[in-house]
C-alpha cells in the first residue's frame, strides 16, 4: 500500500529522469480559469484581459498595443477557427454554413458594427447560441487578436467605420477604441496570404 501507482505532489518519482513527479504543462497548453498556472497577465480571473469587460460593460479597447504582428496573428487564427462558419470576409456564409449548419450573423450588420471588441472576445470565450465556446482551443491573446481582425474586416467593408480619410490608409481609430497606427496597418485585402498565393 505504500507504493501506489499515483504521484503525490512534490514527492520524488523514479519514473522521470529529473525525479520530479510534478510536471510542466505541455507546450501550447491553453490556460483555463481553474487551478492551472496562469501567466502574469492572467492572475486576476475577473480582469479585462480575461473577460472583455470593465465591470459589467464590454470594453472597446485592446489590452495590448496593436501591431502588424497582432493583426497577422488575428487573421491567421480567424481563418483557422472562424472562417469555416463566418467566411473569410465575415458575411456568415462559410463552407460549413453552405453545407447546412445554422447561418451566423454577418459581422457587417449595423448591430455588430456597433459592438465593442470586448463583445467579440466574450462570445469567443463563452459561446452564444449555436456557436460553441473556444476558451479551451484559443489562447486569450489570440482571441483578442481575432477580435481586432474582426474589426478590421468590418472596416474593409465600411471605411467610415474606422474614420479612414485616405483609401487604403487608416488613421488611429480612436472612436472604436482600437488605436491602429497608420504605418502599421494595411487593409485585409492588401495583406499577403499565409504561405504565398495559391
Amino acid at each position: 500500500m505504500q507504493n501506489q501507482p499515483k504521484f503525490i505532489p512534490l514527492r520524488s518519482s523514479e519514473f522521470f529522469p529529473d525525479q520530479r513527479s510534478a510536471r510542466f504543462p505541455v507546450d501550447g497548453t491553453v490556460p483555463r480559469l481553474d487551478n492551472a498556472a496562469l501567466d502574469a497577465e492572467q492572475l486576476i480571473p475577473g480582469s479585462y484581459y480575461l473577460t472583455g469587460k470593465h465591470g459589467a460593460v464590454f470594453g472597446n479597447d485592446l489590452p495590448f498595443p496593436m501591431t502588424r504582428e497582432v493583426m497577422n496573428r488575428g487573421r491567421q487564427r480567424y481563418n483557422i477557427y472562424c472562417a469555416p462558419c463566418h467566411a473569410r470576409v465575415g458575411d456568415g456564409n462559410g463552407m460549413i454554413v453552405q453545407r447546412g449548419y445554422k447561418h451566423p450573423p454577418s459581422f457587417h450588420q449595423q448591430r455588430l458594427r456597433n459592438a465593442p471588441v470586448g463583445y467579440f472576445y466574450d462570445i469567443m470565450s463563452n459561446g452564444l447560441g449555436a456557436m460553441p465556446d473556444y476558451a479551451s482551443q484559443i489562447h486569450p491573446s489570440d482571441r483578442w487578436a481575432i477580435a481586432a481582425y474582426i474589426r478590421a474586416l468590418q472596416c474593409s467593408q465600411d471605411p467610415g467605420l474606422c474614420g479612414a480619410a485616405v483609401p487604403g490608409q487608416l488613421p488611429p481609430a480612436e472612436e472604436n477604441g482600437i488605436k491602429v497606427p497608420a504605418t502599421s496597418y494595411r487593409s485585409p485585402a492588401a495583406m499577403p496570404t499565409p504561405g504565398g498565393a495559391k
